[in-house]
């Protein structure tokens, strides 16, 4: 019997991190082809991220890179379309809310491929978020939705959708177990930057509701600057852009640096007194390393970390920001809410079932 052919699809960073575990399961029953739409493009966001995993080279690079989103998706079907017709996968794999998420559910769609979502089922309900319609859209196309919480099942359900829904934990649980242990050899972040555990805070920002709003990333930068801690940023290449395009300046206690590498951040997170951030995978790494997280975003599609009392939602309001960094620390215990860092097996498993 032929060996099945799974067609992985990743652009950006978190997605390198989530198919990293998943490449290494799928490895002991398929072949896969993994496609690289190059939505991330240079080195900080993107190879390093090959190298530092040990991941096998993308068998097809698009190299995309930048455009608006219709720019980009566009660029992205035409190019699947292609690869797909030469590899003819048995199976599309995608992952998460970007572009190229729903430029592989729209592509394996067209023809007639069956696709499967690796975290399934999230609702931030914010329409006016790119990622939003993204993720719905992807889960309505998918044959296997794998949903990392019962809150992302309970979502599908809502929405009519019932069947081949498998609740198989969060996959970024099994690569932060796997890459924590090798940050802790590799890393020399904390080292080179001069940086004590507890005595810094982190930040992320990259979501195109703050990046691209004058008077939002201001606010953002401004709440930074007001903090009583040192605030270590590594700046998103369109933050920075944005930043320099409006005049944005930055506080002493402000330390921009370049993007890293997973596991510079890994270590980043673990040691720092709190993580400040508009990233979805950044709010749950935080959640998984037990440090209070603050989503600089009104909204989220990782509830359960509020639930949890772990994470608080500010948005952008300076006053807000400050004073919840200041006076707020989680008080409860953290439950157990993404699996058992086991989910990449357990999606192996599903799909050795569903294609025989």
């Amino acid at each position: 019997m032929a060996i099945k052919k799974i067609a992985s699809i990743v652009g950006a960073r978190p997605q390198f991190i989530k198919a990293a575990p998943v490449s290494r399961a799928l490895a002991s029953y398929f072949k896969e082809v993994l496609i690289h739409t190059g939505q991330h493009y240079d080195y900080g966001m993107s190879e390093v991220f090959f190298t530092e995993m040990e991941m096998k080279p993308p068998d097809f690079n698009f190299g995309i890179g930048g455009g608006t989103h219709a720019e980009q998706t566009g660029k992205m079907l035409i190019e699947l379309e292609k690869v797909f017709n030469s590899v003819k996968p048995d199976c599309i794999l995608v992952y998460g809310d970007t572009n190229s998420t729903l430029a592989g559910a729209l592509a394996a769609a067209k023809a007639q491929i069956p696709l499967a979502h690796v975290e399934a089922g999230l609702r931030s309900y914010n329409r006016a978020m790119p990622e939003e319609i993204n993720r719905v859209l992807t889960d309505h196309v998918s044959e296997l939705l794998f949903c990392p919480t019962d809150d992302a099942v309970e979502n599908l359900v809502k929405e009519g959708i019932v069947n081949g829904i498998h609740r198989v934990g969060d996959v970024m649980y099994d690569a932060l177990l796997y890459n924590l242990k090798l940050a802790h050899g590799n890393s020399q972040i904390l080292k080179k930057l001069d940086l004590k555990k507890g005595e810094y805070a982190l930040a992320t920002v990259h979501r195109a509701a703050n990046t691209d709003e004058k008077l939002r990333l201001s606010s953002i930068i401004k709440a930074f600057g007001s903090l009583s801690s040192q605030v270590v940023f590594p700046i998103h290449p369109r933050t920075r852009k944005m930043m320099q395009e409006w005049g944005i300046l930055v506080n002493s206690n402000i330390l921009l640096i370049e993007p890293v590498g997973h596991f510079d951040m890994l270590v980043l997170q673990e040691n720092a007194n709190a993580i400040l951030t508009d990233s979805g995978g950044v709010q749950k790494e935080a959640y998984l390393l037990g440090v209070r997280c603050i989503t600089l975003r009104e909204e989220t599609e990782w509830v359960e970390t509020v639930k949890a009392g772990w994470n608080r939602l500010t948005g952008v309001d300076v006053k807000m920001i400050k004073d919840t960094f200041e006076s707020w620390f989680p008080e409860t215990e953290r439950l157990s809410l993404y699996g058992e860092g086991k989910a990449a097996i357990e999606m192996s498993e599903i799909l050795r079932a569903k294609l025989g």
